[in-house]
């Protein structure tokens, strides 16, 4: 903002713990406004057919939000922290993002490049939680995976 160039630069959160709100949020800087307008975003490693979405019915609700955006404000923290084990010290994070994956048929293992990250203890039942926790914010990308995989792979 201080730089004289504020209209030219697009900014992009990469703050796990508060994606929604960073984007719903217009910040204010002694008198200078900006909005966040994306952002290297958490578990949209994964699922991101549905974070486009979400990022689109952000957009559409930047001056009145709703109380369900403010809910799946929440649910995305939730499951940023299941899949990037915040718990564990972000120990199984790519271990996480795998295992998203593979569950979905986009990979056949988990596997990392230092063999010794893996999933931390209790980190499966946290993205069995989520999963069933918010089916809502997978669905779209379980189904368009569903109807595409085979043509994917073949």
């Amino acid at each position: 903002m201080e730089s004289g160039r504020s209209s030219e630069i697009s900014l992009y959160t990469g703050n796990d713990d508060n994606i929604v709100s960073d984007l719903l949020t217009e910040f204010n800087f002694g008198g200078k406004r900006a909005r966040i307008v994306g952002g290297l975003l958490g578990h949209w490693a994964v699922w991101t057919k549905g974070a486009v979405s979400l990022l689109a019915c952000i957009k559409q609700n930047l001056t009145s939000p709703s109380a369900k955006l403010l809910t799946t404000a929440q649910q995305v923290t939730d499951m940023n922290a299941a899949i990037f084990d915040v718990r564990n010290d972000f120990r199984g994070c790519i271990a996480g993002i795998h295992e998203v994956l593979r569950r979905q048929g986009l990979l056949e293992g988990r596997w990392c490049l230092d063999p010794a990250e893996k999933l931390s203890p209790s980190q499966s039942e946290e993205i069995d939680r989520i999963c069933r926790s918010y089916p809502h914010l997978r669905e779209a990308d379980d189904l368009l995976i569903q109807e595409n995989l085979d043509a994917w792979l073949s």
